[in-house]
């Protein structure tokens, strides 16, 4: 009888150590990992990469930097629908959002202006609604010379101005002031091409003392020389102490 029994049980037990269904098991879970992942990159948070100078000392060139997608309302993958925002861009946020000349473009600037807020620059300074906006403790000016008004009373990058906000739109501002193509130039950013508020550099990558060798597509051996170039100098090149720090 106890013979019988174990070959019985062994010919009804399911086969879940069958390589079919492992495949299966780990083809759902990977599938489901990778739509969660989706979901939080495209309503929660998302990595970026600061690819320009327009917002030193702030952010530097090679930080890689974490955004809360969430806080303005974020879209839900892959619609086009939107949370209810916690709150909408303030002054003084660091925000990240679609270039509104080519709307595809990712940039960030800093909020210095809210629907309604009249925005004046006086031989560099910033006011907003009539009072002094501070400057961001690490924004810089690179030059001291300051650029008048043409003679037909045209704008200058330090001397522009007033100018309303319109409804639904946010004016951006870089913190390296002379060196930002910001809403002076191409206006305000629209409400619906905003998408997150940066909040931590989590990597740092300085490339400008040890420059990475350029990679060849007609050289095979430029990629690996380019990767023991970066790992020989790997410890000079992170810029370790503003790995986690938080953006303001």
């Amino acid at each position: 009888m106890k013979a019988t029994k174990a070959a019985s049980d062994k010919s009804t037990s399911p086969q879940k150590h069958s390589v079919s269904y492992t495949l299966w098991d780990n083809t759902k879970q990977l599938f489901i990992a990778v739509i969660l992942a989706l979901l939080i990159k495209s309503s929660v948070v998302e990595a970026y990469k600061i690819p320009t100078a327009s917002m030193e000392d702030t952010l530097l060139i090679g930080d890689f930097l974490l955004a809360n997608k969430f806080i303005y309302g974020a879209r839900i993958w892959p619609t086009n629908w939107r949370l209810p925002a916690i709150h909408n861009p303030e002054r003084g946020d660091v925000v990240i959002f679609i270039y509104p000349v080519d709307g595809q473009t990712k940039y960030i600037k800093r909020c210095v202006g809210v629907p309604g807020d009249t925005i004046l620059i006086k031989d560099k300074m910033l006011y907003v609604n009539g009072q002094i906006f501070p400057n961001p403790p690490y924004s810089k000016f690179e030059s001291s010379v300051i650029e008048p008004r043409g003679r037909d009373g045209r704008d200058s990058k330090d001397n522009w101005g007033p100018y309303i906000v319109p409804p639904k739109g946010y004016f951006m501002m870089g913190d390296n002031r002379d060196n930002s193509a910001d809403s002076r130039y191409w206006g305000p950013v629209p409400e619906d091409l905003v998408l997150g508020k940066a909040i931590l550099v989590h990597w740092s990558w300085d490339d400008s003392q040890f420059q990475s060798p350029a990679v060849d597509l007609k050289d095979p051996l430029s990629v690996p020389s380019m990767f023991v170039y970066n790992a020989r100098h790997f410890f000079q090149k992170v810029r370790w102490d503003r790995l986690f720090g938080m953006i303001h």
